[in-house]
């Protein structure tokens, strides 16, 4: 009788044992990774006809052309050596592309988690000469129906380049289900890259092109940096067309935006500006911060003087004097704005994108009665970024490519415009 007590337990905590880690299966609503296979995409960089703008993101001059990232699909090709009737060349197929910059005739690139350098010398056939793998973390896109729960990302199938909305039937362990929540780079879910600024400022050789104050790729000496949040990537780009890492170096803030000047860097962070020596190119020293309220923040500085527009919880425009070896900071005035972006500075005249205000131009040669001095506005247009070049500025923004001429400071006026594809 003990013998059969025995058994009834053992082959009862058997079946206890085995429903607590039964499998089940349960159907669910997911958002369902798409991939982008490794071997197709590093062999998708390929001239390909000019096309409309659709989504078009970071901007980028360099001698008699204007480079427009559209959104994780390439780059445009607009010839702007007649800024009154900029030509729509060309388009640079590379997938995964948010940021670029120009050094001679190569251009830099990221797709996805590489670096890829593109051989400029024949715009009309541009070619890839290479290529870093692996060099950016993996990053997932933002999901539509984010509120969904997430499908496993199994990385050795690719990248994921967007979701799918799917009914899936999966096997899950009774005790050990979780929901799978992705963390998300604010780079590819707002479009705003793991990539920086301007690269044709003071200090900066002249074979270097010029980007907006958006970007987070920059050109110095003979290096290559890349601000993605907290991390800068450096590259040696001393052989231009073949680039190799240098290093990683972390940062004291989350980098949205970087603006090379006087041998130093300026990143704007959700908190403050953070600046950096170059003194020493392949190890750049933090040198101080100056804080103010939390908001995005692009930032150009111009003679000792920093001009930062915040939007989101605050929307304005912070003036700040700069002493001469940067490690003091005073600000001298804030303006409110409507909800500006990017931002230029060419001597005594800035443009701000202020949002969907438009395009707003100042004269700042007084710091402390800047709203006063209004040039000009251009009102009924979603501005997102500007450069200014000798007299042009070349503005990008939600409804397309726009071009002034300011060499009149009097009478600025528009001269070119490339429209947006609309739905």
């Amino acid at each position: 009788m003990k013998t059969i007590y025995s058994s009834i337990l053992c082959l009862l905590a058997l079946i206890f044992i085995s429903s607590c880690t039964d499998k089940y299966s349960e159907e669910l609503t997911m958002n369902v990774p798409v991939y982008l296979d490794y071997p197709t995409l590093r062999s998708s960089v390929q001239p390909a006809p000019a096309r409309e703008l659709v989504h078009p993101g970071k901007i980028y001059f360099k001698g008699n052309y204007l480079l427009i990232v559209e959104h994780l699909e390439g780059i445009h090709i607009l010839d702007v050596s007649n800024p009154a009737n900029p030509q729509n060349k060309a388009f640079i197929e590379v997938p995964g592309c948010i940021d670029i910059a120009v050094q001679n005739n190569s251009l830099y690139a990221d797709s996805y988690v590489d670096l890829v350098t593109i051989d400029l010398s024949d715009i009309t056939n541009p070619k890839e000469t290479g290529r870093l793998k692996d060099v950016f973390p993996y990053t997932l896109p933002a999901a539509e129906n984010y509120k969904l729960p997430y499908a496993e990302v199994n990385q050795e199938k690719g990248v994921v380049t967007g979701w799918e909305v799917k009914r899936e039937e999966r096997a899950l362990e009774r005790q050990t289900y979780y929901p799978y929540y992705p963390m998300y780079n604010d780079a590819y879910a707002k479009g705003n890259s793991i990539g920086s600024s301007s690269t044709a400022s003071a200090g900066a050789s002249a074979s270097f092109g010029k980007g907006g104050s958006m970007a987070r790729f920059g050109l110095y000496d003979r290096y290559l940096y890349i601000a993605n949040s907290y991390i800068l990537f450096l590259f040696d780009v001393h052989n231009a067309t073949t680039p190799s890492k240098a290093g990683t170096q972390y940062l004291n803030g989350n980098i949205e935006t970087m603006f090379i000047y006087d041998d130093h860097l300026f990143f704007g962070t959700p908190n403050g500006m953070l600046i950096y020596s170059l003194r020493v190119p392949s190890t750049p020293e933090y040198i101080s911060t100056f804080w103010h309220a939390t908001s995005f923040d692009p930032v150009v500085i111009q003679d000792d003087y920093a001009y930062i527009t915040l939007h989101g919880n605050i929307n304005r425009l912070d003036v700040v004097q700069l002493s001469s070896d940067y490690r003091q900071s005073t600000l001298i005035n804030s303006y409110n704005m409507a909800e500006p972006h990017g931002l230029g500075i060419d001597q005594n005249t800035l443009f701000i994108c202020d949002g969907k205000e438009g395009l707003k131009i100042f004269d700042v040669a007084d710091k402390r009665t800047i709203t006063n001095h209004l040039l000009a506005s251009f009102p009924g247009i979603k501005t997102y970024d500007v450069i200014p070049v000798e007299g042009y500025l070349f503005m990008i923004g939600e409804d397309g490519f726009y071009l002034y001429d300011y060499s009149n400071i009097l009478d600025i006026k528009q001269i070119g415009h490339i429209p947006v594809l609309k739905d």
